[in-house]
Protein backbone atom coordinates (compact mmCIF):
# COMPACT_ATOMS: atom_id res chain seq x y z
CA UNK A 1 0.00 0.00 0.00
CA UNK A 2 0.90 3.21 -1.13
CA UNK A 3 1.12 6.02 1.47
CA UNK A 4 0.82 9.90 0.72
CA UNK A 5 0.50 13.47 2.95
CA UNK A 6 -1.44 16.29 1.86
CA UNK A 7 -0.77 19.02 4.19
CA UNK A 8 -2.95 22.10 3.51
CA UNK A 9 -2.50 25.46 4.19
CA UNK A 10 -2.11 29.43 2.32
CA UNK A 11 0.31 30.27 5.72
CA UNK A 12 2.91 26.89 4.49
CA UNK A 13 2.92 28.23 1.23
CA UNK A 14 3.46 31.96 2.40
CA UNK A 15 6.10 31.01 4.86
CA UNK A 16 3.64 32.41 7.76
CA UNK A 17 4.19 28.76 9.28
CA UNK A 18 6.68 26.32 9.01
CA UNK A 19 5.12 22.57 8.20
CA UNK A 20 6.13 20.20 11.01
CA UNK A 21 3.97 17.36 9.57
CA UNK A 22 5.87 15.65 7.16
CA UNK A 23 9.39 14.98 9.50
CA UNK A 24 7.01 13.84 11.93
CA UNK A 25 4.80 11.16 9.95
CA UNK A 26 8.39 9.72 8.37
CA UNK A 27 8.98 9.28 11.91
CA UNK A 28 5.90 7.90 12.85
CA UNK A 29 5.78 5.52 9.72
CA UNK A 30 9.51 4.29 9.94
CA UNK A 31 8.80 3.04 13.81
CA UNK A 32 6.42 0.64 12.03
CA UNK A 33 8.84 -0.16 8.88
CA UNK A 34 6.68 2.25 6.33
CA UNK A 35 7.44 5.32 4.58
CA UNK A 36 6.00 7.72 2.40
CA UNK A 37 5.26 7.40 -1.74
CA UNK A 38 4.31 10.74 -2.08
CA UNK A 39 3.61 14.04 -0.34
CA UNK A 40 2.18 17.38 -1.76
CA UNK A 41 1.51 21.06 -0.25
CA UNK A 42 -1.35 22.74 -1.20
CA UNK A 43 -2.97 25.80 -0.59
CA UNK A 44 -6.72 26.73 0.17
CA UNK A 45 -7.43 27.62 -2.90
CA UNK A 46 -10.50 25.67 -4.15
CA UNK A 47 -9.28 24.51 -7.12
CA UNK A 48 -6.09 23.46 -6.49
CA UNK A 49 -7.73 21.49 -3.62
CA UNK A 50 -9.55 19.93 -5.98
CA UNK A 51 -6.95 18.64 -8.14
CA UNK A 52 -4.81 17.21 -5.70
CA UNK A 53 -8.25 15.39 -4.13
CA UNK A 54 -9.53 13.97 -7.31
CA UNK A 55 -5.48 12.74 -7.76
CA UNK A 56 -5.42 11.16 -4.67
CA UNK A 57 -9.29 9.70 -4.05
CA UNK A 58 -8.83 7.51 -7.39
CA UNK A 59 -6.08 5.58 -5.86
CA UNK A 60 -6.11 2.73 -3.11
CA UNK A 61 -3.39 4.94 -1.44
CA UNK A 62 -3.56 5.23 2.48
CA UNK A 63 -3.55 8.95 2.79
CA UNK A 64 -3.07 11.40 6.02
CA UNK A 65 -4.40 15.18 5.27
CA UNK A 66 -3.28 17.95 7.49
CA UNK A 67 -5.54 21.47 7.77
CA UNK A 68 -8.62 22.78 6.07
CA UNK A 69 -11.46 21.11 8.11
CA UNK A 70 -12.51 23.97 10.57
CA UNK A 71 -15.44 26.17 9.91
CA UNK A 72 -14.03 29.18 8.89
CA UNK A 73 -14.47 30.26 5.05
CA UNK A 74 -10.73 29.32 4.28
CA UNK A 75 -11.17 25.56 5.55
CA UNK A 76 -12.49 24.22 2.40
CA UNK A 77 -11.20 20.03 2.71
CA UNK A 78 -14.45 18.71 3.36
CA UNK A 79 -16.25 20.66 1.30
CA UNK A 80 -14.11 19.80 -2.16
CA UNK A 81 -13.57 15.94 -0.30
CA UNK A 82 -17.84 15.76 -0.75
CA UNK A 83 -17.27 17.70 -4.17
CA UNK A 84 -14.92 15.02 -5.44
CA UNK A 85 -16.52 11.85 -4.17
CA UNK A 86 -19.95 13.28 -5.70
CA UNK A 87 -21.65 12.62 -2.23
CA UNK A 88 -23.82 15.07 0.13
CA UNK A 89 -22.07 17.24 2.83
CA UNK A 90 -24.30 16.67 5.54
CA UNK A 91 -24.32 16.23 9.65
CA UNK A 92 -22.89 13.21 10.65
CA UNK A 93 -24.65 12.46 13.75
CA UNK A 94 -21.74 10.61 15.91
CA UNK A 95 -19.71 13.83 14.88
CA UNK A 96 -22.74 16.18 15.95
CA UNK A 97 -22.64 14.68 19.81
CA UNK A 98 -19.39 15.43 20.25
CA UNK A 99 -19.47 18.38 19.00
CA UNK A 100 -22.71 18.99 21.03
CA UNK A 101 -20.97 17.03 24.44
CA UNK A 102 -18.00 19.14 24.10
CA UNK A 103 -19.32 22.92 23.35
CA UNK A 104 -23.32 22.71 24.75
CA UNK A 105 -25.36 25.51 23.33
CA UNK A 106 -22.00 27.10 22.51
CA UNK A 107 -21.77 24.48 19.63
CA UNK A 108 -24.32 26.77 17.74
CA UNK A 109 -24.27 28.02 15.16
CA UNK A 110 -21.15 28.01 14.12
CA UNK A 111 -18.95 24.94 15.99
CA UNK A 112 -21.86 22.13 14.61
CA UNK A 113 -20.85 23.28 11.03
CA UNK A 114 -17.43 20.71 11.66
CA UNK A 115 -19.88 18.07 12.06
CA UNK A 116 -21.33 18.79 8.36
CA UNK A 117 -19.14 15.76 6.70
CA UNK A 118 -19.13 13.60 3.23
CA UNK A 119 -21.55 10.90 3.26
CA UNK A 120 -20.38 7.60 4.20
CA UNK A 121 -17.27 9.41 6.44
CA UNK A 122 -16.03 7.75 9.45
CA UNK A 123 -15.07 9.57 12.71
CA UNK A 124 -11.51 9.82 14.22
CA UNK A 125 -11.19 10.79 17.61
CA UNK A 126 -9.90 13.86 18.66
CA UNK A 127 -8.38 13.73 21.93
CA UNK A 128 -7.77 17.60 22.66
CA UNK A 129 -11.33 19.21 21.95
CA UNK A 130 -13.60 16.37 20.75
CA UNK A 131 -14.13 17.85 17.53
CA UNK A 132 -13.58 14.68 15.51
CA UNK A 133 -11.45 14.28 12.15
CA UNK A 134 -12.87 11.91 9.40
CA UNK A 135 -11.88 9.14 7.31
CA UNK A 136 -13.43 8.52 3.70
CA UNK A 137 -12.06 5.51 1.78
CA UNK A 138 -8.38 5.53 2.81
CA UNK A 139 -7.88 9.47 3.17
CA UNK A 140 -8.00 10.49 6.94
CA UNK A 141 -8.54 14.25 6.83
CA UNK A 142 -7.64 15.81 10.08
CA UNK A 143 -6.59 19.23 11.59
CA UNK A 144 -3.71 21.51 11.10
CA UNK A 145 -2.48 21.75 14.77
CA UNK A 146 -0.03 18.76 15.43
CA UNK A 147 -1.51 18.23 19.02
CA UNK A 148 -4.85 17.39 18.01
CA UNK A 149 -3.05 15.65 14.58
CA UNK A 150 -0.40 13.87 15.82
CA UNK A 151 -2.10 11.59 18.13
CA UNK A 152 -4.81 11.04 15.92
CA UNK A 153 -2.34 9.75 13.29
CA UNK A 154 -1.34 7.01 15.69
CA UNK A 155 -4.78 5.88 16.25
CA UNK A 156 -5.61 5.97 12.55
CA UNK A 157 -2.15 3.45 12.40
CA UNK A 158 -2.98 1.61 15.37
CA UNK A 159 -6.74 1.05 14.72
CA UNK A 160 -7.61 1.29 10.96
CA UNK A 161 -4.28 -0.53 9.83
CA UNK A 162 -2.47 -2.86 12.89
CA UNK A 163 -1.31 -5.19 10.81
CA UNK A 164 0.16 -2.53 8.21
CA UNK A 165 3.89 -2.66 9.01
CA UNK A 166 7.04 -3.41 7.57
CA UNK A 167 6.35 -2.64 4.02
CA UNK A 168 9.55 -0.61 3.42
CA UNK A 169 12.60 -1.98 1.74
CA UNK A 170 14.11 -4.70 3.98
CA UNK A 171 17.83 -4.62 2.96
CA UNK A 172 20.03 -1.49 1.72
CA UNK A 173 23.47 -1.61 0.50
CA UNK A 174 25.85 1.82 -0.41
CA UNK A 175 28.47 1.86 -2.19
CA UNK A 176 30.18 5.30 -2.84
CA UNK A 177 32.00 6.46 -6.37
CA UNK A 178 34.68 8.59 -6.33
CA UNK A 179 35.86 10.88 -9.19
CA UNK A 180 32.67 9.60 -11.16
CA UNK A 181 30.18 10.70 -13.09
CA UNK A 182 26.85 9.69 -13.46
CA UNK A 183 26.44 10.53 -17.36
CA UNK A 184 29.48 7.84 -17.45
CA UNK A 185 27.30 4.99 -15.42
CA UNK A 186 23.89 5.74 -16.97
CA UNK A 187 23.60 2.33 -19.25
CA UNK A 188 24.62 0.14 -16.09
CA UNK A 189 22.01 2.14 -14.12
CA UNK A 190 19.12 1.51 -16.53
CA UNK A 191 20.37 -2.09 -16.58
CA UNK A 192 19.80 -2.56 -13.24
CA UNK A 193 16.27 -0.69 -13.30
CA UNK A 194 15.68 -2.98 -16.37
CA UNK A 195 16.84 -6.43 -15.09
CA UNK A 196 16.29 -5.89 -11.05
CA UNK A 197 12.53 -3.90 -11.50
CA UNK A 198 11.75 -5.04 -7.80
CA UNK A 199 14.66 -2.80 -6.34
CA UNK A 200 14.76 0.87 -5.32
CA UNK A 201 18.02 2.43 -7.24
CA UNK A 202 19.02 5.93 -5.47
CA UNK A 203 21.78 7.67 -7.29
CA UNK A 204 22.97 11.03 -5.19
CA UNK A 205 25.82 12.67 -6.47
CA UNK A 206 27.86 15.25 -3.57
CA UNK A 207 30.04 18.29 -4.69
CA UNK A 208 32.79 19.59 -2.24
CA UNK A 209 36.17 18.35 -0.74
CA UNK A 210 35.57 14.80 -1.49
CA UNK A 211 33.49 14.46 -4.29
CA UNK A 212 31.58 11.30 -4.90
CA UNK A 213 28.41 9.85 -5.93
CA UNK A 214 26.16 7.55 -3.54
CA UNK A 215 24.52 5.01 -5.07
CA UNK A 216 22.21 2.69 -2.87
CA UNK A 217 19.84 -0.05 -3.86
CA UNK A 218 16.98 -1.05 -1.68
CA UNK A 219 14.93 -4.29 -1.72
CA UNK A 220 15.73 -8.13 -1.23
CA UNK A 221 18.67 -8.97 -0.32
CA UNK A 222 20.02 -11.56 -2.35
CA UNK A 223 18.96 -9.38 -5.43
CA UNK A 224 20.90 -6.43 -4.01
CA UNK A 225 23.70 -8.50 -3.86
CA UNK A 226 23.49 -9.80 -7.23
CA UNK A 227 22.81 -6.35 -9.09
CA UNK A 228 25.60 -4.17 -6.45
CA UNK A 229 28.07 -7.04 -8.09
CA UNK A 230 27.36 -6.01 -11.41
CA UNK A 231 27.41 -1.87 -10.64
CA UNK A 232 30.65 -2.67 -8.35
CA UNK A 233 32.08 -3.88 -11.96
CA UNK A 234 30.61 -1.39 -14.26
CA UNK A 235 32.29 1.61 -11.90
CA UNK A 236 35.49 -0.20 -12.22
CA UNK A 237 35.05 -1.10 -15.98
CA UNK A 238 34.49 2.95 -16.71
CA UNK A 239 37.86 3.91 -14.73
CA UNK A 240 36.44 4.99 -10.85
CA UNK A 241 36.63 3.91 -7.76
CA UNK A 242 33.97 2.92 -5.34
CA UNK A 243 34.17 2.26 -1.43
CA UNK A 244 31.85 0.69 1.09
CA UNK A 245 32.49 3.92 3.48
CA UNK A 246 33.73 7.32 2.98
CA UNK A 247 37.02 8.59 4.98
CA UNK A 248 35.42 11.20 6.57
CA UNK A 249 38.92 12.65 7.48
CA UNK A 250 39.64 13.49 3.97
Amino acid sequence: MNIGALIIGDELLSGKRQDLHFNYLQSLLAKRGLELSWTIIVGDDPEQLQRFLAFSLTSDDLVFSFGGIGATPDDRTRQTVAKVAEVPLAPHPEAVSLIEQQFGDKAYPNRILMANLPEGSRIIPNPINNVPGFSFKNHHFMPGFPEMSWPMSEWILDNLYPDLRNESPEHEEIIYILNGHESELLDAMARIVADYPELRLSSLPHHGKQSHIELSLRGNKQLITKAMSFMKEAVETAGFYWVDQLDESK
